[in-house]
């Protein structure tokens, strides 16, 4: 009887952890869907070279938003464990999602502003569905430097005076590292689909 319930019991975790999981998986993709619509016409609001297909300008050195990379190498970032994955997945999101609302508040024109404050509610949804799935595979969700409480958004730092060229180069990496970053979190999820499945 025990070993019955001990199963069912087991069933029903799969079950959970699965449906968190393509949740998440779903949320993922839809923002990626989302993203490339508002990219397109943040680039044509920036304006040319921005507006150019071609375009493509180096990475700024300094952030004052530090936005986090996703260039990291395939083999380092399949080496990590799921848990350090989906922090390292959390944190990134934390940050980009400051960095979005910052250019939505730099932002001139009234329907890219709305898209991208839209796209802002569905980026924190993404934050809390990771959290979310961290709990139920059991992983801890990452905590602030300071250890004392769940992880936020973190604030702004004293932005630096740019000019409108680097502003303009700050938003287009925004979006880029951003693009980047929900590609790679699409792989994750689907991975973990598949190990649940195995």
């Amino acid at each position: 009887m025990v070993g019955c319930v001990q199963v069912e019991d087991r069933a029903v975790t799969l079950s959970n952890e699965r449906n968190s999981i393509e949740r998440t998986y779903e949320l993922t993709k839809y923002l990626d869907h989302q993203l490339k619509e508002i990219k397109d016409t943040y680039l044509l609001y920036l304006g040319p070279p921005f507006s150019d297909p071609d375009f493509s300008p180096p990475r700024p050195n300094i952030s004052s938003l530090a936005v986090p990379s996703a260039a990291t190498r395939v083999d380092l970032w399949r080496g990590l464990e799921n848990g350090a994955r989906l922090a390292q997945n959390q944190r990134a999101y934390s940050v980009l999602l400051c960095a979005v609302r910052e250019l939505a508040r730099s932002t001139l024109c009234p329907y890219l502003q709305s898209s991208l404050l839209h796209f802002c509610s569905g980026l924190s949804g993404l934050l809390g569905s990771i959290s979310g799935l961290m709990n139920a595979l059991g992983y801890t969700p990452p905590l602030p430097t300071d250890g004392h409480a769940p992880l936020t958004t973190p604030a702004l730092s004293p932005r630096p005076a740019l000019n409108d060229f680097t502003r303009k180069v700050e938003g287009f990496w925004v979006l880029r590292e951003l693009q980047s970053w929900l590609w790679r979190s699409a792989k994750d999820f689907t991975r973990l689909k598949k190990r649940l499945r195995a």
